[in-house]
């Protein structure tokens, strides 16, 4: 049997909360929307960090955060870690990446053989946090983007994102000249809607004023407010802004225009499939590194564990293998690791270990077994290790600086009842209490935090003396194989270049 291409498209700060698929009644996603129409949807598909460097590389590696060392923005991710690229190319895949991953540190493809575009965030270790100055509490990100959301001509995003789509259809239609082809693996990963919430106008004017929605759960009363959420608002500095409902509005107006323009991308490439030939023996899979609060709770951005933040889409497309379906059990993006190593064809034996398990079973139609779902956030805006169990029913906001909060969220999917302390929900709350334990040595994760961001604060102090070493991948291309050169005929590179209609 063949075995299948993958596509793997990614979004950055892409809620699953934002998305006609999950219920969202105002945002507009033709493709994703007739994708997930054939496919297989995650309903419950959760990020294990929501923050886009501890994220990604958790993702990568099929391991939590703190098992990999990604804490934070800054995170050197070693090049000893096996990655689903790895896997991939040990069942004889090319393994190509055209976008944003993350990566921090002189390795900039771990194992993806080719690498189509530079990333937009640095590869060096200057966005480290300072855990051993809990009173500096510097201000990472502020509310400028929230306040200042609007149409945009271009933007940063945009012009990294329209080189992405560009760079990974050139390369699809190569593929398919290929004589004979190998089995891809190319991750195509935007970095829109992530804040700026800015938009070209025909993305813009899809949506009038009027319709924009505003938070489902306004802001909470500080007494009922979670520590953790109290620490993340005065990170964003949040009560500095005065966030009218218009303001409010308009962010979440550019928010919503830049998922119809990823969407819009992700029709494109679907297109390119269809047109190289490629479409009936690809597998194609979206999701997002995290989400953002937009408003809901009084709160913006990410770095919390709502669902807004922490819940992402997830979507498998292959209708000649899978057939449609909704999975409602909990997953979580270090699941994705064995699912791609499932896919190609690699044996359950050769993974070295994972924290994550193949879905492949609920995506032929099987139950997935029931267990619990863990995130991490380990960065900037705390001090302290803070943690998230998800199991079928409930939810876990865990710190051991902090009391426990327990929502029920087949009774409270807005999270605006903390249960921990209801005697009905007791042991619930010790067995996901227990499992934490079981989990995390917070103590320890702690320490170990702290151990690595003075090694990578004195490594970017001396790298700033003299000339710095460069990690930002660049791009090479190699022109001469491409176009006419010398002891090459026109009619032969020209026949090499064509492909027919299909």
């Amino acid at each position: 049997m063949t075995r299948p291409n993958i596509l793997f498209i990614m979004a950055d700060q892409m809620s699953a909360k934002a998305m006609p698929t999950y219920g969202h009644p105002v945002v507009r996603t033709p493709a994703l929307s007739a994708m997930a129409a054939q496919g297989v949807v995650f309903e419950n598909a959760y990020c294990n960090s929501p923050l886009c460097g501890p994220s990604r590389l958790s993702m990568m590696s099929g391991l939590l955060p703190h098992r990999v060392g990604g804490y934070d923005n800054a995170p050197e991710f070693s090049a000893t870690t096996p990655t689903l690229a790895h896997y991939l190319r040990l069942s004889g895949y090319l393994t190509c990446l055209s976008g944003k991953m993350h990566f921090a540190g002189p390795d900039q493809l771990h194992g993806f053989e080719e690498r189509l575009t530079t990333d937009i965030y640095p590869a060096d270790f200057g966005w480290t946090p300072n855990w051993s100055e809990p009173e500096a509490k510097v201000a990472f990100q502020d509310m400028q983007n929230v306040m200042e959301a609007g149409p945009c001509a271009r933007s940063l995003q945009i012009d990294y994102d329209d080189e992405v789509e560009y760079q990974a259809r050139k390369w699809l239609f190569d593929q398919a000249r290929k004589p004979q082809p190998q089995p891809f693996f190319l991750t195509v990963s935007f970095t829109s809607p992530h804040d700026p919430y800015v938009a070209q106008p025909e993305f813009w004017d899809l949506y009038s004023d009027d319709e924009i929605d505003l938070p489902e759960t306004g802001p909470v009363d500080p007494e009922r407010r979670d520590p953790h959420s109290a620490r993340i608002q005065a990170h964003y500095s949040v009560g500095k802004a005065v966030v009218t409902d218009d303001i409010l509005r308009r962010t979440r107006h550019g928010y919503y225009a830049s998922i119809s323009y990823i969407d819009r991308k992700v029709g494109t490439l679907m297109k390119t499939l269809r047109e190289a030939g490629l479409d009936e023996n690809t597998i194609v899979v979206f999701a997002s590194d995290h989400g953002d609060m937009m408003g809901e709770r009084g709160m913006y951005y990410k770095k919390t564990f709502f669902e807004w933040a922490v819940r992402v889409p997830l979507i498998v497309h292959a209708p000649g293998i899978f057939g449609p379906s909704r999975v409602s059990a909990p997953v979580s993006l270090v699941d994705l690791l064995a699912t791609f190593h499932d896919l190609g064809g690699g044996a359950a034996d050769d993974l070295l270990e994972t924290d994550g398990l193949s879905l492949t079973p609920a995506l032929k139609g099987a139950a997935l077994p029931e267990r619990i779902v863990a995130g991490e956030y380990l960065a900037e805006g705390v001090f302290e290790p803070t943690f998230m169990l998800r199991d079928g029913r409930y939810k876990l906001l865990y710190s051991e600086s902090d009391p426990p909060f327990l929502f029920d969220m087949q009774n409270d999917p807005a999270e605006m009842s903390n249960v921990a302390g209801d005697p009905a929900c007791a042991d619930r709350l010790a067995a996901l209490m227990a499992e934490a334990a079981a989990l995390w040595d917070a103590s320890d994760i702690r320490a170990r935090i702290i151990a690595d961001q003075k090694r990578r604060r004195l490594i970017d102090r001396a790298h700033r003396m003299g000339r710095p070493p460069v990690w930002d991948y660049q791009p090479f291309v190699d022109a001469s194989t491409k176009w006419v050169r010398a002891g090459k005929w026109t009619t032969e590179v020209e026949a090499q270049a064509h492909l027919d209609i299909r």
